[in-house]
């Protein structure tokens, strides 16, 4: 019976080391300063922004910059993002609190600002059934008004309108947000290029930005941000 018993606890102990040696081989995550994330309905998986060397930017709701977990000012970011070897294929993830002011999305935006990829990451609303790991996704987006030659944007504006959600114009007309979608492929329909110059005043909560690209990123438009005054 005690041959038996020391038997039970040499094979429960091996069984309880298996997993030391998988989560060793398991690729290193990246660590990072908790935000508020805006939820949106048609992000893309984005696993690589949770690698360990992936170059992510987090905004907190008092408009604090973290490069990963290191505080960091706005000209500090834009020198690190010259300065960084980026390979091809790797963007430049930003991490900013729905709380946050526009305004301060978009100067760490235009810091980080170039040819490298950026993508705004967001919330899903649930984790993989077999991981139970909640996959970093993220909205594709470009600072600027340069557009491929030929092509014309459709200019889709977002101004302040306490105590409600913002107003909402599509080249020039107000439009709901439940008709944005809509409005947007009928323009596409009838051959509209699928760019769109999003104006939005910078005083907005960032979460209303987020939800307008969202609607964008649902038709299949790619996304331009326009700076303050143009």
């Amino acid at each position: 019976m005690k041959y038996l018993l020391e038997v039970c606890l040499i094979a429960l102990s091996a069984g309880n080391s298996a997993p030391v040696g998988a989560a060793a081989q398991s690729p290193a995550m990246q660590p990072g300063i908790s935000v508020k994330l805006v939820s949106t309905r048609n992000a893309t998986p984005m696993p690589e922004a949770d690698s360990k060397d992936a170059f992510v930017v987090a905004l907190t709701e008092n408009s604090s910059i973290y490069l990963g977990v290191s505080r960091i000012t706005l000209p500090e970011l834009a020198e690190k993002t010259r300065a960084t070897p980026f390979q091809r294929g790797q963007a430049i993830y930003i991490k900013a609190d729905a709380r946050a002011p526009y305004a301060a999305v978009l100067a760490v935006l235009q810091a980080t600002g170039g040819v490298i990829p950026q993508v705004l990451l967001t919330n899903q609303s649930s984790p993989t059934e077999s991981t139970g790991i909640v996959p970093a996704q993220g909205l594709n987006v470009s600072v600027g008004s340069t557009f491929p030659p030929g092509s014309v944007a459709t200019v889709l504006q977002l101004f302040p309108s306490p105590p409600g959600r913002p107003l909402l114009r599509i080249n020039d007309d107000e439009i709901s947000w439940s008709a944005v979608e809509n409005t947007l492929r009928k323009h596409f329909e009838k051959g509209d290029d699928k760019l769109v110059l999003l104006r939005a005043d910078p005083r907005l909560p960032f979460a209303e930005v987020v939800h307008a690209v969202d609607s964008c990123r649902a038709t299949g438009a790619n996304v331009f941000l326009a700076p303050p005054g143009r």
